[in-house]
């Protein structure tokens, strides 16, 4: 009894992080790299940070009879390390359909009694295709052949002489490559054939050798691509012409340079008028993108685009482009471009919805980080891929032939778009290492499309965000991989990275820090590392230090441990001061009293609580004493709606922290105006508990 006097009194005992019984509460710094100049403790980039930059100056020929890119580019690497460089690592990631590469030969494969032509071909492949690069030359600026070194995805560059710190150095390069057709070979780009019009959309990302990573916590990232971990890339500013037949629409990053040069005189008309207009602009119509696409020209044009601070570029070329332009308001005076491209085939389920979605992707992320800093968002419909680079994004969704299409498949195709758009910001401009770290864009980017699907829609069928749509994949033999697991090692990656990762922000944002510190917290890091590279930890330490909570066993539980949430009411005991029909009767015992071999003489304290006045204080009210089991693993705050039996109720919170010291099992001790009826574990179920059958207690 005299351990319940105390929980009542709140006095709290010294904590061991070392205790065997508290590992859930232990700091991570084991896990983390130490904080330095570059990387600081506090999450914010050091007084020394720098990062590499590469700027490029590009022509590429998209020839549409072979289905083929031809390019030369010229790139300028500057060197702002405080190292010499004695070599450079390109990245060649075109090689990765290549049948006796690593990604290949990599890849499990099976075949069963009965597949389909479709499952066949994926298996054995197409051995007609020729995959990957031909590189034609690589030389300095006075034309002289650098030496390179090819390991399937990365290719080594020999220079001259050592690049030293603050130096820049230049150099071209000559390439050639097959495009794949994506329903056929797979992958992010490539094109789609419609057989019907005989004609092609391409969308063409990964299209030229680029510069790998050098920083200061990895060295050169030179890591194969595999196909899942996707891409970490420096900034840079980027000058690209593409050379397409003449009837071709382009889409692409950065701002159309010469429109002049490839737009007709109402078109240039149009464009110019969506600028300045906040009602959308078509400036090219479904009947002039039809007309357009059975012209089947003969000549060529070239498009040029400029981009200025973008780690990439991408592009979509076809006859067939409907394209419609709005010009977004945001805070500072900024306002982007919304764009969108798509084919006929979209329609009419792309002209309701696609331009809308790029507008609220784009005001709802401002909202949460820091205004959207590009001239422009664009998103393309291309059939069957999701995919994201600087300032545009491929998107599926069309409906069915001549028939209207659903409120589930518009909203499939709304949330699509708000994911493509929203890795704007992830990692666009938080320019995180995708090859390593796949939660840090898309696990981010999913939970703000989440906050944007609840701000900017009404009824949206959520697919990850809230408890409902995770805990089948907690309770799954599937959960077995933590989302600090590589990109490319991790199973089922859009269960870990994408909805673990959003349900867990979520949860923290609601239930943890609550909305207003979260969002503080938040904002605080993406502004922190705008246009810059974080690592892992300094997301995790930015969220505790502008949110002034130690949040390292959130951390732990939720990004280096599969346990889950299931909280049980094991047991209910209720007391009374004075003997009553339902309850134990306890005595508080004068401590002065007790015999001295039971009682530490520390006295002190109690002789200044009149004995007789507390129990006359006491007298009517009664005790409730509480034990719950955490048999997930997780530890959570208990969140408790209490029924008395005078048909009053309680809701109450008790903090995560109650389980620092035992993770097991805890016991708490309620003071009631009556004797309690019923007491339930997470009401509401916000908490993702897989087995609510464990929750409650009633008398």
């Amino acid at each position: 009894m005299k351990r319940t006097i105390l929980i009542i009194c709140n006095i709290i005992l010294p904590f061991t992080i070392w205790s065997q019984q508290n590992e859930k509460f232990e700091q991570l710094k084991e896990n983390w790299s130490t904080p330095n100049e570059y990387h600081t403790a506090s999450g914010a980039p050091g007084s020394l940070y720098w990062q590499q930059q590469a700027d490029y100056n590009i022509k590429v020929i998209l020839n549409d009879q072979d289905q083929s890119i031809t390019g030369e580019a010229t790139i300028t690497y500057t060197n702002n390390s405080p190292h010499s460089l004695a070599y450079i690592w390109m990245q060649l990631d075109q090689n990765l359909n290549n049948r006796n590469g690593e990604s290949c030969l990599s890849q499990e494969r099976n075949i069963t009694d009965s597949m389909t032509t479709f499952q066949f071909y994926n298996v054995v492949g197409d051995k007609d295709y020729k995959s990957g690069y031909t590189i034609k030359s690589i030389k300095d600026q006075q034309g002289h052949k650098l030496p390179s070194f090819e390991d399937h995805t990365v290719m080594r560059i020999d220079l001259p002489k050592p690049l030293k710190a603050g130096e820049q150095y230049q150099f071209s390069i000559e390439w050639q490559y097959q495009i794949q057709n994506r329903f056929k070979i797979g992958g992010r780009s490539g094109f789609e054939y419609f057989p019907k019009d005989d004609n092609r959309l391409y969308n063409i990302a990964q299209f030229f050798p680029r510069m790998c990573v050098y920083d200061a916590m990895t060295g050169w990232q030179t890591k194969q691509y595999l196909g899942s971990g996707e891409f970490a890339l420096e900034y840079g500013d980027y000058d690209v012409s593409i050379t397409v037949p003449s009837h071709f629409v382009i889409a692409a990053t950065g701002l159309l340079n010469n429109p002049q040069e490839v737009l007709t005189e109402m078109q240039q008309k149009r464009f110019e008028e969506a600028k300045s207009s906040s009602k959308k602009v078509i400036i090219i119509t479904e009947e002039e993108a039809i007309k357009n696409e059975k012209s089947k020209s003969k000549t060529t044009k070239t498009w040029r685009f400029k981009a200025n601070k973008v780690r990439d570029f991408s592009f979509a070329a076809s006859p067939k482009f409907i394209w419609e332009v709005q010009k977004v308001s945001l805070a500072n005076n900024h306002t982007p471009l919304a764009m969108s491209f798509y084919p006929k085939e979209g329609n009419p389920l792309w002209g309701d919805h696609a331009l809308n979605a790029v507008i609220q992707a784009l005001q709802e992320y401002s909202r949460m980080t820091f205004p959207y800093p590009y001239p422009q968002a664009t998103i393309v419909n291309a059939a069957n891929v999701g995919m994201e680079y600087p300032m545009l994004g491929y998107a599926f969704g069309r409906p069915i032939p001549n028939e209207d299409y659903t409120d589930l498949r518009k909203f499939k195709t709304i949330a699509v778009i708000i994911h493509e758009v929203g890795h704007n910001f992830f990692p666009m401009i938080v320019n995180s290492d995708e090859r390593q770290w796949k939660w840090m864009d898309e696990g981010l980017n999913s939970f703000l499309g989440y906050l944007t699907e609840v701000q900017s829609f009404e009824d949206f069928p959520h697919r990850r965000g809230p408890a409902a749509t995770i805990i089948p994949y907690l309770k799954s033999e599937g959960h077995n991989q933590i989302i600090m697991t590589s990109s490319d090692v991790v199973e089922l990656h859009h269960k870990v990275n994408y909805d673990k990762v959003t349900f867990a922000l979520n949860y923290l944002r609601n239930e943890i820090l609550g909305k207003e510190r979260f969002d503080f917290a938040f904002q605080t890091y993406c502004n922190r590392w705008e246009f810059k590279r974080p690592q892992p930890e300094d997301f995790f330490r930015s969220m505790e230090d502008a949110s002034g909570m130690d949040l390292d066993w959130y951390w732990k539980a939720w990004f280096y441990t599969t346990d889950h949430v299931d909280v049980a009411v094991k047991e209910v005991k209720s007391f009374s001061l004075s003997k009553k029909e339902g309850t134990e009767f306890f005595e508080i015992i004068d401590p002065k009293t007790m015999d001295d071999s039971k009682y530490n003489k520390s006295i002190d304290f109690y002789d200044e609580v009149n004995l007789e006045e507390l129990k006359k204080t006491y007298i009517d009210k009664h005790f409730c004493e509480v034990t719950f089991q955490n048999k997930g693993g997780i530890p959570v705050p208990l969140n408790l709606k209490i029924q008395l039996k005078n048909n009053t109720s309680l809701d109450l919170i008790l903090p995560a922290t109650i389980w620092r010291k035992h993770n097991k099992e805890v016991s708490q001790v309620f003071v009631l105006d009556a004797e309690i009826k019923s007491i339930v574990f997470d009401p509401k179920n916000n908490t993702s508990d897989t087995d609510v059958s464990n929750n409650s207690w009633t008398k």
